[in-house]
């Protein structure tokens, strides 16, 4: 079996940097529109119903924090461990183990639910992920929001370390 790099990976799906860290491509827009008054009211306008991403980490890369209006299915495709970290409302951070390797903690999948501040690294010692994100209702950058690291160390005090560790 080849083993890819993440070289040849952002090569041939053409991936492009991401405002969050790390490279992307959209490949899925599902046609179906789902109209901003079948929507929750914190919607700003119609959405497709589905969307989904190529999404790569490198090491010495990471996704910051940031949170979106849908949840987020995350699927991993090839590479390394992916460290997803989800801090909920009530400030429980739950850390999600995506990999290939479940008699180590690793999942091929798992879901961030909508409104969750989460963010991404690779586990100590590796050298990418390649994995997908799909959302549903589909993703826009209207509902897109970056951490801010003093907002979210004041809101959640006793993560301090790793949200310092993952914003920008």
């Amino acid at each position: 079996m080849t083993q890819h790099n993440a070289d040849y990976w952002i090569k041939h799906l053409q991936l492009q940097p991401h405002p969050e860290g790390g490279a992307y491509a959209r490949i899925y827009t599902a046609d179906l529109i789902i109209p901003r008054s079948s929507l929750p009211e914190n919607f700003s306008g119609d959405r497709n119903s589905c969307t989904h991403i190529y999404y790569l980490l490198r090491q010495n890369d990471f996704s910051a924090f940031h949170r979106i209006r849908s949840d987020e299915l995350w699927h991993f495709y090839d590479g390394d461990t992916l460290c997803i970290y989800e801090i909920n409302k009530q400030g429980e951070l739950t850390e999600h183990r995506l990999g290939k390797n479940p008699e180590n903690g690793e999942s091929p999948f798992c879901v961030i639910k909508s409104g969750n501040w989460f963010a991404s690294r690779l586990k100590t010692g590796s050298s990418y992920a390649l994995v997908g994100c799909t959302v549903s209702p589909g993703f826009d950058f209207a509902d897109f929001e970056m951490g801010d690291r003093v907002k979210l160390t004041k809101q959640y005090p006793q993560h301090k370390e790793l949200i310092v560790s993952l914003t920008r």
